[in-house]
């Protein structure tokens, strides 16, 4: 199993940016797949997830700003994050969840800057 994200890098508040998660090694149309960050010092959390059958949960936090999709065809989640804060500075993670696995990726640094 493996998941490479891709898509981090520095913006200033209020701008933009669309994460990718490439996953391989797993039945990808049928796993419920997530993005968790981790700010420096502290603990790893959820940030949204989308089910098989395309179900959304977000994070408060980030509810109305960021958004989680899938495009099974290409094995790839996304998450598309608009009007970003300092606070959304973090390491993002990719996880895939299946009957047999729980994958994560290597991360990938967004940093806001204000």
């Amino acid at each position: 199993v493996q998941l490479v994200e891709s898509g981090g890098g520095l913006v200033q508040a209020g701008g933009s940016l669309r994460l990718s998660c490439a996953a391989s090694g797993i039945i990808f149309s049928i796993s419920t797949l997530g993005w968790y960050r981790q700010p420096p010092g502290k603990q790893r959390k959820l940030v949204a997830i989308i089910t098989s059958d395309g179900t959304t949960n977000y994070a408060d936090s980030v509810k109305g700003r960021f958004t989680i999709s899938r495009d099974n065809a290409k094995n790839t989640v996304y998450l598309q994050m608009n009007s970003l804060k300092p606070e959304d500075t973090a390491v993002y993670y990719c996880n895939a969840k299946g009957w047999s696995y729980n994958a994560w990726g290597q991360g990938t640094q967004v940093t806001v800057s204000s």
